[in-house]
């Protein structure tokens, strides 16, 4: 089977100029890094349905935008080659640029202090109790009491820190560990007087 040449003209040709073809993702693109910054950070990682929707439904609808009335595959090759150079151009500027790095992704968030969870951080960004709750489970902490510190970071992903316990449970827990060990040992103590009374 041969393909004809109107076929590959076809699959080539553009139906827009060059230029327009590399000012549509360009635009788009900009508008769709302040459009996620405004949205906030938890649209980057911490994804439920609803945002997972919203992200998928996104891309969809700003195709047309980007490949404008043209579905030649040197159009979609001219329109992905644009966004990867932008994306390029723009993640290496704002590597030297560290105030305009974190005014177009933000700062950190700390959601807990303390082991103490700060509602009102979370109402923000917002990210409930139980997403938090779920992320640090997934960073392998039972609970969050056994969290000192957690941060939304810039990037969307939370980090968990650890407590660390007190001098004075420390103390307690080597306490009763000892208890435990003087208990074993009164016991067994016990069974040999029993199988000596016994003989």
């Amino acid at each position: 089977m041969s393909i004809d040449t109107k076929t590959w003209a076809d699959m080539f040709a553009l139906g827009l100029p060059v230029l327009e073809k590399v000012l549509r993702p360009v635009f788009v693109y900009l508008f769709l890094v302040v459009g996620l910054r405004l949205a906030g950070k938890r649209e980057l990682a911490q994804l439920n349905p609803f945002d997972l929707v919203v992200l998928l439904t996104l891309s969809n609808t700003v195709q047309n935008a980007i490949i404008g009335d043209d579905n030649s595959v040197t159009g979609g090759i001219i329109g992905a080659s644009t966004l990867l150079l932008v994306n390029f151009v723009v993640v290496r500027f704002l590597y030297g640029h560290e105030r305009l790095d974190r005014l177009v992704e933000g700062d950190a968030a700390p959601l807990m202090e303390n082991g103490r969870v700060n509602a009102a951080r979370l109402k923000h960004e917002t990210v409930t109790l139980s997403e938090l709750e779920t992320a640090a489970r997934k960073q392998g902490f039972a609970s969050l009491d056994q969290v000192d510190r957690a941060v939304l970071e810039a990037g969307g992903g939370i980090t968990f820190v650890a407590r660390k316990p007190d001098p004075d449970e420390t103390r307690h827990g080597e306490l009763l560990q000892r208890l435990d060990q003087v208990l074993e040992q009164i016991r067994a103590l016990r069974r040999e007087k029993a199988m000596g009374s016994s003989q």
